[in-house]
């Protein structure tokens, strides 16, 4: 893929000025490492983390290099990664956090939609941020205050203004402990977007759901969860798009959020009230 005049002139920048968007390059180097790496290897061996939870052969080499090439390049800077926790100085005020293989069970199936995610966290936002979905030859990128790319052209949310001209993509389902007590809220939610949007959509891919709301192919993205390897990449990039990113309770983005809603300006309010419409009914059938 042709490295985008944008990315030249962040490299560039980067040689004069210790801000953490001088990092974009480096970032923009671990996903060419990571996508050679999904796109020529099989899934092999898989190892269970937890009910209908796994990961791959792929999901540790390409962990594996990421931290490698991180550590190289940025020794002062901690790596929380979805397979290897978190390692380095973890007082520093910056910190990558790297998924290797998000959509895993696509992976396996050979669904295409997956993809390597990694982002800067400076104090709890993310300020860098890198996804590529090697499968579809697309990558996606962003700064703080440098704007939103795919490839070499900048990209924007859409201007979708009302609920019913809407395309809203959820997040999976959960699985695993407390899965259900998490469930009924999620079913809830999916009745009330079917009776009030265009279309609904799951992918099962976070880092896809909040790059696709960035590019506009999506109108918003409900993920009732914020793990800083699912998350951290996308939500730089769909802000510097012109999306907004908050908690379910409207209430702007932060590390400390318990979900991560993505949608255009005007859809914010409209998403919010469904959610607490759905939490309402979620915990009235857990309590029956």
């Amino acid at each position: 893929m042709r490295p985008s005049t944008h990315f030249l002139l962040t490299r560039r920048a980067a040689r004069i000025s210790d801000a953490p968007a001088s990092l974009l390059p480096v970032a923009l180097k671990a996903a060419e490492i990571t996508s050679d790496l999904v796109r020529t290897r099989v899934p092999g061996l898989l190892t269970a983390k937890g009910d209908r939870d796994m990961a791959t052969e792929v999901d540790y080499a390409v962990e594996c290099a990421v931290r490698d090439y991180l550590k190289e390049r940025t020794p002062n800077i901690a790596i929380l990664g979805e397979e290897e926790g978190i390692t380095g100085d973890t007082t520093s005020d910056l910190l990558w956090a790297v998924d290797p293989v998000d959509g895993t069970a696509n992976f396996v199936r050979g669904i295409p939609l997956c993809g390597f995610s990694l982002g800067l966290i400076e104090r709890g936002r993310p300020v860098v941020g890198v996804i590529d979905l090697p499968f579809l030859s697309t990558r996606y990128h962003a700064a703080q205050h440098t704007g939103a790319y795919v490839g070499d052209r900048r990209i924007q949310a859409s201007m979708t203004t009302d609920l019913k001209d809407a395309i809203v993509a959820i997040g999976d389902y959960a699985v695993g402990d407390g899965s259900e007590a998490k469930n009924p809220i999620r079913i809830a939610l999916t009745e009330r977007l079917a009776a009030n949007v265009q279309r609904v959509r799951m992918l099962g891919s976070a880092p896809i759901d909040l790059a696709w709301v960035a590019e506009g192919k999506l109108d918003a993205s409900i993920t009732l969860s914020n793990k800083p390897w699912d998350t951290a990449a996308g939500i730089i990039i769909a802000r510097e798009a012109g999306t907004k990113v908050t908690d379910q309770d409207g209430t702007d983005h932060t590390s400390n959020s318990v979900a991560t809603i993505a949608t255009t300006a005007p859809l914010a309010e409209p998403i919010e009230k469904l959610i607490c419409s759905a939490k309402r009914r979620g915990d009235l059938n857990q309590s029956t």
